[in-house]
């Protein structure tokens, strides 16, 4: 198979880790039979600062003609905060209707998780949030700013289409992922929101996941968590997961509990999926200007958010032969920490590449 994939390096370390995550999709390319056709865009913090343009619609068409985009991260220390996450990552999001981000939480043998007498068999689980919809859309507004009588307003919400497109993925995501490993088979969907506050976007949620589940999916098995319960089980009883569906707020606010828990942001991946359309995988870590150019970097989660836009383009066995060789790599650093791997970020990417 060939694919066709916008590499956006972006800010920062996003180049260099970039750079080491083709080079194991390479790797694995040359195992596999894979095909790569990689075009790389500029889209990023110094763009803006020389052009004042982020992306534009015209760019935006051609990203709709790819099969996956790979990205390294956005975040620059000379732009305002919020002016490219919401005007390239946010708007790429949306116009592209990504509206699954994938989380995958799993610790690797030789991490360290702060949380203690837990390993690998016990961090294992994957949360999918809704991505498109809720809060962050953007209703509301503010009055008489700067004054004594300020006040603002977020409303979340959301529709039944939205919430039954996003269950659905969930749920086939649970049937693919019981047949990939036995061990899952057993284990439960777990939806996650507030329903005894919020009742009526919870009610919602709640009442569309188990009609769905009933209807479609009664092979497997359901629970449901508030979302402050579920902080403390993360921590306390990881092992009781293993989907966990969830809207937008909630989903960004656990996912990154779930990295720290599975030894970080440097091997924290994720993907912006549109199951229909084109998809976008990008490491969690952000951009981290300081280490930029020292070639210290832990390239790992964007190997990482690699292998999960193979498994997304359907080529399970070569994101397998991924997992594997850096669940290898893991047990060869000394941490996961910038600087203090034992290796650079070059070796680290040859010695995933040579794994494979």
């Amino acid at each position: 198979m060939a694919y066709k994939i916008a590499v956006i390096g972006g800010d920062g370390t996003g180049p260099e880790v970039v750079k080491e995550g083709l080079k194991v999709l390479e790797a694995a390319g040359s195992k596999f039979n894979i095909k790569f056709d990689f075009h790389h865009y500029d889209f990023g913090g110094d763009r803006f600062l020389k052009t004042g343009k982020i992306i534009d619609a015209e760019e935006i068409a051609e990203l709709r003609q790819f099969d996956a985009i790979f990205l390294g991260a956005i975040g620059h220390p000379d732009v305002k905060p919020g002016i490219l996450e919401k005007g390239l990552l946010l708007h790429i999001r949306f116009e592209l209707d990504q509206y699954i981000n994938l989380r995958p939480v799993k610790l690797y043998p030789g991490v360290e998780t702060p949380i203690k007498d837990k390993g690998p068999d016990e961090i294992d689980f994957v949360v999918v949030r809704e991505n498109s919809g809720g809060i962050y859309t953007g209703h509301g507004g503010a009055s008489k700013v700067g004054t004594p009588y300020e006040y603002a307003s977020q409303e979340m919400i959301y529709d039944r289409f939205t919430v039954d497109r996003c269950l659905k993925y969930t749920f086939e995501y649970k049937r693919k992922r019981d047949k990939s490993d036995a061990k899952y088979k057993d284990r439960e969907v777990t939806l996650v929101h507030k329903t005894n506050v919020l009742n009526h976007v919870g009610d919602l949620w709640f009442r569309a996941f188990n009609e769905m589940g009933e209807k479609d999916y009664s092979d497997i098995k359901r629970g449901y968590a508030h979302v402050d319960a579920t902080t403390m089980w993360f921590v306390k009883n990881p092992e009781w997961f293993d989907v966990v569906v969830t809207s937008n707020l909630f989903g960004d606010i656990i996912t990154d509990l779930g990295a720290m828990i599975q030894g970080g942001m440097g091997i924290a991946a994720g993907g912006n999926i549109n199951p229909e359309g084109v998809s976008m995988f990008e490491p969690i870590g952000g951009s981290a200007p300081k280490y930029t150019g020292q070639n210290v970097i832990n390239p790992l989660a964007a190997i990482e958010a690699g292998r999960m836009m193979l498994e997304e383009l359907g080529e399970a066995e070569a994101g397998k032969a991924i997992q594997n060789a850096v669940s290898l790599t893991c047990t060869k650093l000394k941490s996961l920490s910038a600087g203090k791997m034992g290796y650079s970020t070059t070796e680290v990417g040859d010695l995933v590449a040579e794994a494979v």
